[in-house]
């Protein structure tokens, strides 16, 4: 692991983020029914004090986009995007690979156990464009129903910023079309939506700390940034502990497959050096 930190950071000293938190039967519900659900306090005020600005230098360091808004397409509007944030920074490590935060993704799906897919930190920039309606799991070569994100802002998101908007129930429907985030899916995917019949919710206001967690199959979007404030949000990516690689069948999870299962080919097992267990309830 190559360690890009400025100052020197005490691991050991930082939060680590283990306590539980418990879950209704009708939060587990509301998940399995919507595709989607919104928790508040997942993190502590006093956990995202410590980790926010350790990840967001760390973006800041690692961000090599230089186009002004206006001279980029509608995906490099939508946001800077760094992955595996883990992998340059024992102290993200910490807070990405919190137990708490597994157990939760572990709940929602119910599973025993859930392993790292990648984790994404997604900073929306003032006036920043809004991201088109897609699956996530277009991209990743697993073929099942056991995938869920984690999507929590390190900053408050006022209501003209916003949650995500989901299409609730429509992870029922599995995969629907292989389109990449772009003008197209998002024209197609409205028209698909509004043609099921599909009711769309937003979260609205949420804390730094709150969370919303989506399967790998909702269909979502989320407006642009009006304000003059950077929308900071980390991400987490589990899958269930167990699950298979499947043969990939698009250039997009071909793609993945090298990056976030390196060394290994469809039919084994979806657990690369990449893919740690953090959570298992045995």
């Amino acid at each position: 692991m190559s360690n890009l930190e400025a100052d020197p950071i005490n691991v050991n000293e930082l939060p680590l983020v283990e306590e539980c938190y418990t879950l209704s039967k009708e939060q587990q519900e509301s998940y399995q029914r919507d595709g989607h659900i919104a928790l508040r306090g997942v993190a502590t005020e006093s956990e995202i004090h410590v980790y926010e600005p350790i990840i967001s230098d760390l973006v800041k360091t690692l961000n090599r986009q230089d186009k002004p808004l206006d001279q980029r397409d509608t995906y490099g509007k939508a946001f800077i995007q760094i992955s595996n944030l883990w992998e340059q920074s024992e102290a993200i490590r910490r807070f990405v690979f919190a137990k708490r935060f597994a157990k939760i993704a572990a709940d929602l799906m119910g599973v025993d156990g859930v392993r790292m897919y990648h984790d994404q930190a997604l900073y929306k920039e003032p006036h920043g464009g809004h991201t088109p309606w897609h699956q996530d799991q277009i991209y990743w070569p697993l073929d099942t129903d056991k995938t869920i994100t984690m999507w929590m802002p390190l900053v408050p998101i006022s209501e003209a910023v916003g949650s995500m908007t989901f299409a609730s129930q429509s992870h029922l429907m599995g995969y629907i079309n292989k389109m990449v985030i772009s003008d197209e899916s998002h024209r197609t995917l409205a028209g698909y939506i509004e043609g099921k019949g599909f009711e769309t919710k937003s979260h609205g206001a949420m804390a730094a700390g709150d969370a919303t967690f989506h399967a790998g199959w909702t269909l979502h979007s989320a407006p642009g940034n009006p304000t003059d404030t950077m929308r900071k949000v980390m991400t987490v990516i589990y899958y269930a502990d167990g699950l298979r690689i499947a043969e990939p069948d698009s250039k997009a999870r071909e793609s993945d497959l090298k990056r976030w299962f390196p060394g290994l080919q469809p039919g084994e097992l979806a657990a690369s050096e990449l893919n740690p267990l953090l959570y298992n309830r045995k």
